[in-house]
């Protein structure tokens, strides 16, 4: 298996953690969140990696350079403008065959990569979105009203629950590359209901895993919280 992971990004939202730093190389707990990802990758069978750098590229090949210390061969893809989740792909989908990875750098999660990935050719599918459901809390009461304006009832702060994207998803070259423009910023979003629009399958893979996406500060800290206390089952190979 191959898969391409998306570090570009400049993470503004985690500063000043983020200023001299790029987001998926801060640590969580004794490594950084993409070593912790580069890791899982290679025990569920992926022996190449492209990351798709921009933002502070120097740092990701002075620390990862070629994989070998990692046992996991990783070359590298520069964006000299940002170029969206899946401008990225653009880039580099000519270093894969058939199926591959596409997937953020800076997730902290147990989803099984391998079970996904037989799935998704399970399924002959073009492309495979890996999803977690939320609670959505809702902390102020909901005012209901009828058509004509008039009070009809009150939610008092109501839960929701929604799918949310993990920031993992598997692709099909020979579907996706006819619909990549050279240049174009487009997201992983738009790009899979190009798929939908072209008419080729497109599935949702849910998986009972622990996913945390490190946006903010209060999802950084959490994070390192969940690593320091289940090491074992993000990395058991590392706890043996």
């Amino acid at each position: 298996m191959k898969a391409l992971i998306l570090v570009g990004g400049k993470g503004t939202r985690l500063r000043p953690y983020t200023a001299t730093i790029p987001k998926p190389l801060l640590p969580v707990g004794d490594m950084p969140i993409l070593e912790i990802i580069l890791k899982q990758l290679k025990n569920s069978g992926v022996n190449e990696v492209i990351l798709a750098v921009g933002h502070m590229s120097q740092l990701f090949e002075s620390f990862f350079q070629n994989g070998q210390q990692l046992g996991i061969n990783i070359d590298y893809s520069f964006e000299d403008k940002p170029m969206g989740t899946a401008g990225a792909i653009a880039l580099s989908i000519d270093h894969f065959d058939d199926d591959f990875i596409v997937m953020n750098g800076d997730l902290l999660t147990t989803l099984d990569y391998k079970k996904m990935f037989e799935f998704h050719q399970s399924k002959n599918s073009s492309g495979t979105v890996a999803i977690s459901r939320r609670e959505m809390k809702i902390d102020f009461g909901i005012v209901e009203s009828d058509s004509s304006g008039m009070l009809s009832g009150y939610i008092e702060k109501p839960s929701y629950f929604y799918d949310f994207g993990m920031g993992v998803n598997i692709i099909n070259k020979k579907a996706v590359k006819p619909l990549l423009v050279e240049n174009e910023y487009i997201d992983m979003p738009d790009l899979m209901l190009r798929l939908r629009e072209k008419g080729e399958k497109v599935y949702i893979y849910r998986e009972d895993c622990f996913w945390l996406d490190m946006g903010r500060h209060e999802d950084y800290e959490k994070a390192n919280e969940v690593f320091i206390e289940r090491r074992e089952d993000f990395l058991p190979s590392d706890s043996e």
